[in-house]
């Protein structure tokens, strides 16, 4: 018979955690009102996009997911398993913010579209673009997007 502490412990390594991106960077946003930091986990690989921020039940302020959706594409999200409202920022290739979906319905199918070509998306807890007066035109500083 397994000692109790022993199947605790093997009930634990069996159970899987929460998916998470697989590294944290910084990424800047130059505004009218000056530079905002973020702390950002990445999501690369098709398994990560895939996931992005699905099933979480908070998401702090100053954080956030960047999607690598390299090369530049037409992109299209929806935030179904989504328990927290977002704010999507579709950011081109040279760092400018292409277009940004403001405060989404969590649980929604609903396709958020880029409205063009679009290298990546941070997503952020919804009204960080209102609170921090982020604009489409506005600078990304990031390694993942090209400085022109």
């Amino acid at each position: 018979m397994m000692p109790l502490a022993a199947a605790f412990a093997v009930l634990v390594l069996c159970v899987p955690l929460p998916t998470r991106a697989a590294s944290v960077q910084p990424l800047e946003i130059a505004t009218k009102s000056g530079v905002q930091v973020f702390s950002v986990e990445m999501a690369t690989t098709e398994e990560e996009k895939t996931q992005g921020l699905m099933h979480r039940k908070e998401l702090a302020d100053g954080k956030g997911m960047l999607f690598d959706f390299s090369p530049e594409q037409q992109i299209s999200m929806w935030m179904k398993n989504t328990y927290i409202s977002l704010d999507m920022i579709f950011i081109r290739a040279d760092g400018r913010i292409l277009r940004i979906a403001e405060n989404t319905e969590p649980l929604s199918t609903k396709i958020i579209s880029s409205g063009g070509l679009a290298r990546g998306v941070l997503e952020v807890i919804a009204g960080t673009a209102q609170k921090y007066g982020i604009q489409p035109g506005d600078r990304v500083a990031h390694p993942l997007f090209n400085k022109r």
